[in-house]
């Protein structure tokens, strides 16, 4: 993560995106460089616009962040229908022990 951090950091600050300067930023973090990482992540950003992917990513973002609350408000209505019919379930099971006993 720290090489698409470093990747993020040169492009707000107008530097190409290079091996070197990932390699330069990651190592000012204080973290061991791997130089096949840097240089794959060199390669697979070659002709990606990146201000186009973070307007699609941060587009992306509120409808990803939107699906989980709607369903957090699904499973919060979905107890009372379990808690009517698990009262249900408990009723005829209890007539059904009534039965075995007489």
């Amino acid at each position: 993560m720290e090489y698409i951090y470093a990747a993020l950091l040169l492009h707000s600050a107008g530097q190409k995106v290079t091996e070197e300067g990932i390699t330069a930023v990651v190592k000012a973090a204080g973290v061991t460089v791997d130089a096949v990482r840097a240089k794959a992540l060199v390669a697979a950003l070659d002709g990606v616009n990146i201000e186009e992917a973070i307007a699609k990513a941060a587009f992306a973002a509120p409808a990803a962040a939107a699906a989980p609350a709607a369903a957090a408000h699904a499973e919060a209505a979905a107890p009372v229908v379990d808690e009517k019919a698990k009262e249900k379930a408990e009723e005829s099971g209890m007539e059904g022990l009534g039965a075995l006993f007489g």
